[in-house]
């Protein structure tokens, strides 16, 4: 409602307020062998309602004032003049011009105290957010930034004096601190993409059977886990998509397994075409979700409870805007066998390779 306000300028609030008065009343006035004077009065008053509730309160006082007007004069005997003979009448004409004032200042101060109360708790979340993604980030970032400085500080005071397998191992913590920094930034990067809410995919012809390996060989290399299956048609179709996006949907899901299983779960993704539906399937062998938390899994910064597992909570709700870009759908549940299974399904124009060099 406020967005609408906000929309329609002072000039069309008094254009429209008048106007739809005017049809109102001409609608009364054209009917008036049908309806009493005294009928036309609610409905007069229904229009200061009405725009009460859409408008600034300008507008709606000087609609209040004129409608008490046009009842007067052409619908209060005797018509065509603002001269009332009958004391009763006269009566109801002051009541209606007071109660139509007020109507129109109550209702527009009960919609600017909803207005404030809306912006209050849009503070409190807003406030919320950003305490939780402080907390989160001085954890997250703090921790592979420290282990950086100090596995350079021992490479730089102790270098002669370590062996090639403790200089291996250094850098080795500061190749895995890196990648952990980096995944950090490259999630708030995505989720500021995404809460601009001019996110587009540029989307172009994609090999899901390269991008599915190519992948799964990032996640073993940052992380050193080699226990990911990968099951995928090798004559699927080519699928028009943004890659870029993709591939961040398919690292989260399968980092996010690799957080949230023990190290001997196995961990499977899977791809297939279903009537111009891509369908992937990320699956692990590890404890599931609580039913419990299973709906709020997508939202931000959102972790499992009772969990020492890293990470800010974005990954999962990254994956789910970047499928709903691509106007797809994302599923979680347990599997009957144990484990936590996503399923998304994304429509997409599918070529396959031969097709496309004959274009």
């Amino acid at each position: 409602m406020a967005t609408l306000i906000h929309r329609i300028n002072k000039p069309r609030q008094y254009l429209y307020s008048l106007l739809l008065l005017f049809i109102v009343a001409a609608g009364c006035y054209f009917s008036s062998p049908y309806i009493n004077y005294r009928v036309v009065a609610f409905l007069l008053l229904l229009v200061v309602s009405v725009t009460a509730v859409l408008f600034d309160i300008l507008p709606v006082l000087i609609t209040a004032a004129l409608s008490a007007l046009t009842w007067n004069f052409f619908f209060i005997p005797p018509r065509f003049t603002f001269r009332i003979d009958n004391t009763e009448d006269m009566v109801l004409f002051l009541m209606y011009f007071v109660i139509a004032l007020v109507n129109a200042t109550l209702t527009f101060k009960i919609r600017k105290m909803q207005k404030e109360s809306l912006a209050k708790e849009e503070k409190a979340n807003t406030i919320k957010l950003y305490n939780t993604l402080l907390n989160s980030l001085s954890h997250e970032l703090r921790t592979p930034i420290a282990t950086i400085v100090g596995a350079t500080d021992n490479l730089q005071n102790f270098n002669s004096k370590l062996s090639d397998f403790n200089r291996n191992e250094l850098v080795h913590e500061i190749s895995k601190a890196s990648f952990r920094l980096n995944q950090q930034v490259e999630n708030l990067l995505n989720m500021s993409r995404l809460e601009s809410g001019f996110i587009q995919p540029k989307k172009d012809w994609c090999d899901m059977v390269e991008l599915l390996y190519e992948t799964v060989k990032r996640i073993e290399e940052n992380t050193g886990i080699k226990k990911i299956s990968i099951q995928v048609d090798q004559s699927i179709p080519l699928f028009k998509l943004d890659k870029g996006m993709m591939e961040q949907v398919i690292y989260n899901l399968l980092y996010n397994a690799t957080l949230y299983t023990p190290q001997h779960a196995a961990i499977s993704i899977s791809a297939h075409c279903h009537a111009d539906v891509l369908k992937i399937v990320v699956e692990d062998n590890g404890p599931g979700f609580p039913p419990e938390e299973i709906d709020n899994v997508f939202d931000k910064f959102y972790r499992l409870k009772n969990t020492q597992a890293g990470g800010t909570g974005l990954g999962l709700s990254i994956v789910k805007g970047f499928t709903e870009a691509h106007n797809g759908t994302i599923f979680l549940e347990n599997a009957d066998t144990g484990g936590a299974r996503f399923t998304i399904n994304i429509p997409a124009e599918t070529s396959y390779l031969n097709n496309l060099k004959n274009e």
